[in-house]
């Protein structure tokens, strides 16, 4: 039993990149989808795919490689199960002062933090990502 889904992803994704791993396999579900969905719009994987195996989905991000880095460099979770981080619409954070992605869940669904000040939405950030 995972008690914490999100944080599961995000540590495949890390252990998948430190190990200079080509493609990440985790168990699907709407909100990794989605994530997986903006890591690949804001460019940190190549591409991602729904998987179906035996009535069970599994969602595999290619990961992207160049000489011998990973485009993603870091990842952190922010909100967690034990203590959920929520930001007004103004405080919204900037990782690395704008060079890196925080992932928000909000009103509107998940979203880059970009989105969420075009939108003037605040929420909880699940994580960091540069």
């Amino acid at each position: 039993m995972i008690n914490d889904p999100i944080g599961d992803f995000i540590t495949r994704i890390r252990n998948a990149c430190l190990a200079l791993k080509p493609e990440c396999v985790s168990p699907h579900s709407k909100m990794r989808e989605r994530i997986a969905e903006i890591l690949k719009e804001c460019g940190y994987i190549s591409d991602y795919q729904v998987i179906t195996d035996k009535n069970k989905k599994h969602l595999v991000l290619k990961l992207k490689n160049t000489a011998k880095r990973q485009a993603i460099r870091g990842l952190r979770r922010v909100s967690r199960p034990g203590r959920r981080i929520y930001v007004p619409a103004k405080s919204i954070p900037r990782v690395l002062g704008g060079l890196g992605t925080a992932v928000l869940s909000t009103s509107r669904g998940v979203i880059t933090c970009k989105e969420a000040r075009k939108l003037k939405v605040g929420g909880e950030v699940l994580c960091y990502i540069w």
